[in-house]
């Protein structure tokens, strides 16, 4: 994730970063400049200035009403995906520090308080590449044998979920832990594979195909149309007012694109590895 000033404007217009959608377009907007100069090419030398043509402007401006309206809804709809996604981040780095506290306030133990802390610290890293779809295997803190155990599962969370839950009971067993304090750590833990499944909701749960297709479609056609409802005021400008209009618009769907999964490693998606290293070190720190 860029970490900027948002009280700095100036700068921002000015600076280009590899997170700035022209330097994912080029290559198209050159294409459709090429393509629009063609049909403004044809218009004007073959097709001349008709009325039919004069009137396209009222079309294509409630055709423009429409689809801005489409694309608040698309941005809309993937920054709520995001911020949902660092709401259940937050609630994960507030859930490891009350599940910590408890450990800390039940047991003077060095070597169970040192397991909950590599413990809790492992669930947040394995989670954050579990969402990534891979393993990190040199972040996570973990024995031989642990290794050799989690290599069998698939879910990477669930495993270490499953090692702090058998703690737990070995601790209840010997009696190092009452049942109504057993019951207040599991409220909190049961927190942990509860924002694990609603981050895998958002991930596993794009926008629909069809709705998708359709948005991009709509735009392709909009925009490689326009010259005809502009070549009789601009003329060949009319092939930069499609490239400025292309870029808008595309820009705005490849934003709400890299943001409704927002968990990768896209330059705007959510800061996992640094969240993840805060909760280690806010662990660590309660469990010494």
């Amino acid at each position: 994730m860029i970490k900027y000033n948002p009280k700095i404007w100036f700068k921002h217009i000015i600076s280009f970063n590899h997170s700035d959608t022209i330097n994912k377009l080029w290559k198209e907007l050159i294409a459709l400049g090429l393509f629009t100069l063609g049909i403004a090419y044809l218009e004007i030398n073959y097709i001349g200035n008709t009325e039919q043509l004069s009137e396209l402007m009222q079309v294509y401006s409630l055709i423009g009403f429409v689809l801005s309206l489409l694309l608040v809804f698309r941005t809309n709809t993937a920054y709520d995906r995001w911020w949902e996604g660092r709401k259940k981040w937050g609630e994960l780095v507030n859930n490891s520090r009350n599940l910590a506290i408890k450990i800390s306030a039940l047991t003077d133990e060095s070597e169970t308080r040192a397991y909950f802390s590599r413990m809790i610290s492992n669930y947040c890293y394995a989670m954050k590449e579990h969402l990534r779809e891979g393993l990190i295997m040199e972040e996570l803190d973990l024995t031989e044998e642990e290794k050799k155990e989690i290599s069998k599962y698939e879910h990477k969370p669930n495993y270490i979920i499953t090692k702090i839950y058998e703690r737990l009971h070995a601790m209840k067993k010997n009696g190092k832990l009452s049942e109504q304090n057993y019951i207040v750590i599991d409220v909190n833990l049961k927190t942990f594979s509860d924002i694990i499944g609603a981050c895998e909701r958002i991930k596993n749960t794009p926008i629909p195909y069809s709705y998708n297709m359709f948005l991009k479609k709509f735009i392709f056609i909009y925009v490689t149309t326009l010259p005809l409802a502009f070549v009789n005021t601009f003329g060949y400008y009319s092939s930069l007012i499609s490239i400025f209009v292309f870029y808008v618009l595309v820009s705005m769907e490849i934003l709400a694109e890299e943001i409704e999964d927002p968990f990768g490693k896209d330059h705007n998606d959510l800061p996992t590895d640094s969240l993840s290293k805060k909760i280690k070190g806010n662990v660590q720190e309660i469990l010494r």
